[in-house]
């Protein structure tokens, strides 16, 4: 991404992003040197290991645990590099070699100094506790070295831990990296007006928003035939990713699920997931509502799954140039708060977006955050559509995030999954207000909110019934399950989730196959729901309160990692294990629905 200076402007323009804050290049002698930075780090832990004992100098600890520190940081400057290369390009072979070499590495270089870990998890409470830092000396070490200790029940001996470092790196890592260079490289054909078109996942899926009832339709059909023909693999690789996560994580570590791995990492508890499935699965008639709702606007006696995203009759599908976006959201960042807009000012400046559209790059969009030093880098696939616009609000959200608390250590500045969507979901919604807000048409009013409706659909409903057959998927091929057996799991999902609100094509069946975040990160999806669930609550909190909301909502964004999930939310009001928090927000999405029904039909 370059941004063009000009006598009377700054143009934002498209472009692949600038990886040389963390390499000055991916070449041999760059690597060594790398390398060899994190060898010496290791080699000076490794020296530590005799002195490691309850009772040695709380200092001397601390100071161990900041080697630790900038290990982490190390590791993380080399590994980022190898990722978001490969990210850039999946098809490259020198991409692929050199993070196939980076993963190697690191994983020798963690096993190395596993024991530090392993020997702190394995303290009594007591003698933990004499060693821990004060909120004073060190908050972030502090909150870092408690967090782990979490994980003291589920962790094994060292050899144990060793070998399935290994097996991750060159077993399921390897198999996932398989995955997404199969997915990534995979061209869809659609006919648009007579000329047949080759194009990428995220070219095609352009047409599913489409006023056209033939194209959206054609752009399903095509996605669902091109990852069909591909099902006897991609299924063969979920089969294992389910399998690899299930010995490791209830055979070997000894939890209760194969979902409660996912809730500890996040520091959620279980009680409060399955209030939050639960309630989603009791609220489907909200969003049922607004299906035959938009049915009607559409001239349609039922609505058909093609048309879920359709645009609404005499809806203006404009393209929108990439620097107007840009522009939209920066200034909607800056209504805001002038340091939302600063910091999401800061990725474009430093060209840590990429939002080109190229063949092998990686398909949808992310924000990844190496260390609190770098800016983040951002990845979208921008093609002019409304909803691209969104898209970046989203992951620039994210990467404002990450810098509201850059302040705290690398170990603690990310958040965690479920509070990660707090700003990305947050900027989405502001940009919906700022759009409504100028808009005084009924008609475009209308359009604008059921837009968004569509939005909060497939962040919150989708997302849950995500999660929901990942439940019990991950039950069923513990039982064997074949992959025609997955494939009705989930289509019983979608009939549950639409009932007699919509139609289904078969080829919906198959859509699971096309799910990334079910095979790179099992359940993550129910981090969407649970973030929009909340930012719904906060944004009514901000239109109650105005310019007071700010601050609270500013400090909850600066904590990071730095705090557990209950005590940030506890400053919010928020109980995540109460049904009553989470229908709350269903009752908002109600709320909206019955505003689009008071609109005008004319």
């Amino acid at each position: 991404m370059s941004v063009v200076e000009s006598d009377k402007d700054t143009r934002y323009q498209q472009g692949p992003w600038d990886l040389s804050d963390l390499l000055p290049a991916p070449d041999k002698e760059t690597l060594k040197q790398s390398l060899g930075k994190i060898e010496g780090t290791v080699a000076e832990l490794e020296a530590a290991r005799e002195e490691l004992s309850p009772e040695m100098d709380p200092e001397r600890f601390l100071a161990v645990v900041r080697l630790w520190e900038r290990l982490v940081e190390e590791m993380s400057v080399v590994g980022g590099y190898a990722g978001l290369w490969f990210a850039a390009d999946t098809q490259s072979e020198e991409a692929t070699t050199f993070r196939n070499r980076v993963e190697q590495a690191l994983t020798g270089f963690e096993n190395r100094v596993l024991f530090l870990d392993l020997w702190w998890k394995g303290l009594d409470d007591d003698e933990a506790e004499q060693l821990l830092p004060s909120l004073e000396e060190d908050a972030d070490l502090r909150a870092y070295l408690e967090e782990q200790r979490r994980f003291k029940p589920y962790t094994l001996a060292e050899c144990c831990e060793k070998t399935i470092n290994l097996k991750d790196a060159n077993g399921i890592q390897a198999l996932l990296t398989v995955y997404s260079m199969l997915t990534n490289r995979l061209e869809f054909t659609l006919e648009v007006d007579g000329e047949s078109k080759t194009l990428t996942r995220d070219q095609l899926m352009r047409y599913a928003f489409s006023p056209r009832p033939e194209l959206r339709q054609a752009a399903y059909e095509e996605l669902h035939r091109v990852f069909g023909n591909e099902k006897t693999i991609l299924a063969q690789i979920y089969i294992n990713r389910v399998r690899d996560w299930a010995d490791e994580g209830m055979e070997l570590r000894g939890f209760a699920s194969p979902i409660a791995m996912r809730n500890l990492a996040n520091d959620v508890p279980d009680a409060a997931v399955e209030a939050l499935l639960s309630v989603a699965r009791e609220n489907v008639s909200v969003f049922q509502r607004y299906f035959r709702l938009k049915a009607s606007w559409l001239g349609m006696p039922k609505l058909r799954r093609y048309d879920l995203y359709a645009p609404l009759p005499g809806a203006t599908e404009r393209e929108i140039g990439f620097n107007e976006a840009a522009r939209e959201v920066l200034d909607t960042f800056a209504d805001f708060h002038p340091r939302f807009a600063k910091a999401a000012e800061r990725v474009f400046a430093e060209s840590h977006l990429d939002s080109e559209i190229r063949h092998g790059k990686k398909g949808g969009a992310f924000c990844s955050t190496i260390a609190p030093r770098f800016t983040p880098w951002v990845l979208v696939n921008y093609t002019g559509r409304p909803r691209d616009v969104a898209v970046l609000a989203h992951e620039l959200g994210h990467a404002v995030h990450s810098m509201m608390a850059e302040e705290h250590s690398v170990l603690t500045q990310h958040s965690c999954l479920p509070l990660a969507e707090t700003a990305s979901v947050f900027a989405e919604m502001l940009m919906t207000d700022r759009l409504l807000e100028r808009e005084r048409d009924s008609l475009a009013r209308r359009e604008l909110l059921a837009a968004s409706l569509d939005d909060i659909y497939a962040t919150v409903l989708r997302q849950a019934y995500f999660t929901q057959f990942e439940v019990e998927a991950h039950a069923a091929i513990g039982e064997g399950a074949s992959p025609d057996e997955i494939e009705g799991l989930y289509r019983a999902g979608l009939d549950e989730q639409f009932g007699d609100s919509m139609e289904v094509a078969p080829e919906f069946a198959r859509e699971w196959l096309s799910i990334p975040h079910i095979y790179q990160t099992p359940f993550y999806c129910y981090a969407y729901s649970f973030g929009q669930l909340l930012v719904l609550a906060l944004y009514r909190r901000f239109q109650d309160e105005g310019e007071a909301f700010k601050p609270a909502y500013l400090r909850l964004l600066s904590w990071g990692g730095a705090a557990r999930p209950q005590e940030i939310l506890s400053e919010a009001g928020v109980d995540m294990a109460d049904p009553a928090f989470w229908q709350n927000g269903f009752d908002l999405i109600a709320d909206r629905v019955a505003e689009l029904e008071r609109l005008p039909t004319e």
